[in-house]
């Protein structure tokens, strides 16, 4: 009998659907982007993020053109792209035509969009999570923060509490160094996606209310 499907993962399969439909349709290469990302699930803006956090070596906050398309290349999502998207990519986020563009400041410009609402509730949610207000979170940090005693496999005993909370916070090692660290902008850059994966507010107030006790 085939293991039951958890209304969030309909949810991401819906969403990666939709993002494929409309993909044959888009023109804009930032638009482009963002549903090859939202193809690839609630992790897709959060895998591109690391990625480009990793190609910054010297820590600037900012890439060069080689650096930018080595990264794009690196997500896979480079090969989806022309090379002239690419470069149209990076000339609109170059605005003042320095040669580099900031990476924080791209991928905040390509995910998709939360309402104001939800980005507060995500925000709260990391503040509450961040008790030492360094702007990141550890796996110490989540216990008896994050809820996870309503989770499938910790209900049937196929996981541990302490499972759990580690297979979530591996949820935003994708695409980069696995630091067991999570900073604002990933914490944000994942709920984006599992936001655009849910078209009802009260659902998605719910889930967050209930997962951090909010």
């Amino acid at each position: 009998m085939p293991r039951p499907v958890s209304a969030q993962t309909r949810n991401e399969n819906i969403m990666k659907q939709c993002a494929t439909r409309k993909l044959a349709m888009v023109v804009d290469p930032v638009e482009k982007l963002r549903l090859l990302c939202l193809q690839r699930g609630s992790r897709g803006i959060l895998g591109m993020g690391r990625v480009f956090r990793r190609m910054d070596d010297n820590r600037s906050g900012d890439l060069n053109e080689e650096e930018f398309k080595k990264g794009l290349m690196e997500t896979g999502m480079g090969s989806s792209l022309s090379p002239e998207e690419i470069e149209e990519l990076f000339k609109q986020f170059d605005c003042d035509g320095s040669g580099s563009v900031n990476y924080e400041e791209f991928i905040r410009s390509v995910r998709p969009r939360m309402s104001p609402p939800r980005l507060a509730l995500v925000e709260k949610a990391f503040a509450k999570l961040d008790k030492t207000g360094d702007g990141k979170i550890t796996f110490e940090d989540l216990q008896g923060v994050y809820n996870v005693k309503n989770h499938s496999q910790y209900l049937n005993g196929q996981a541990t509490e302490k499972d759990l909370l580690r297979k979530f916070l591996a949820n935003f090692e994708e695409g980069g160094v696995i630091d067991g660290t999570v900073t604002k902008e990933e914490f944000i850059n994942y709920y984006t996606g599992v936001s655009a994966s849910i078209d009802d507010d009260a659902y998605f107030d719910l889930m967050m209310r209930t997962s951090w006790k909010l």
